[in-house]
């Protein structure tokens, strides 16, 4: 049987080679047939500590590692998700700042 292979966005990374990550899926309500966010929590394991809050990593199944580590990551997918927002902010304050001469 083939591995899964998850991604999501690393939202803890406190730990020693552990880092949470929360996986979001898109599902259709079984009743009302509504398109609804579902999210879980993954432990996974970081073996070079290399992944920090904010950063959307793939992770893949595998043998159990402790009690709670069955998944461990292994990319980088993308940028950090909050940087994106924030870029934007900022490029936003710096516009008033200008236009303003504050």
């Amino acid at each position: 049987m083939p591995k899964r292979i998850l991604s999501g966005v690393v939202v803890s990374s406190n730990s020693n080679k552990t880092i949470t990550v929360n996986v979001t899926r898109r599902i259709k309500h079984k009743l009302y047939k509504k398109i609804i966010r579902q999210s879980k929590k993954y432990h996974a394991h970081d073996e070079n500590n290399e992944f920090n809050v904010g950063d959307i990593v793939s992770i893949i199944e595998s043998k159990p590692i402790s009690k709670l580590k069955k998944w461990r990551a292994i990319s980088n997918t993308g940028e950090k998700s909050w940087f994106k927002c924030n870029q934007n902010y900022l490029l936003l304050i710096i516009q008033a700042q200008e236009l303003y001469n504050v």
